[in-house]
């Protein structure tokens, strides 16, 4: 996985290489993220789909990788190049990757 998504002072940028999309829910979500990722929850993203950019690798995250194999399947087929992210956001709390919070507690996963 690009290293970009470990930057916490990352601002978005239209010159983006690849997206970090998060598909876990919204209470998920605010517990704690990857810094610089989108959030679509799984539910919306047939919806939202315009919201995509085409031209960038798409990483997808969730908490484990149940919910973010569907959404690579789904995007893939609709001409996304989409690519799962492996152990999802428990696995990228456990190697000590950055993670930022809604709110003011601690970012946390599990």
């Amino acid at each position: 996985m690009p290293g970009e998504f470990d930057n916490t002072e990352r601002a978005a940028s239209d010159a983006r290489s690849a997206i970090l999309l998060d598909v876990r829910e919204v209470d998920e979500w605010q517990l704690g993220h990857a810094p610089g990722a989108i959030h679509i929850p799984m539910v919306d993203v047939p919806a939202r789909v315009d919201e995509l950019e085409y031209d960038v690798d798409l990483y997808v995250i969730c908490r484990q990788g149940g919910r973010s194999i569907e959404v690579v399947k789904y995007l893939t087929h609709v001409g996304f190049d989409a690519i799962q992210v492996n152990g999802g956001m428990v696995a990228w709390q456990k190697s000590g990757r950055p993670l930022v919070a809604e709110g003011d507690h601690q970012a946390k996963i599990y």
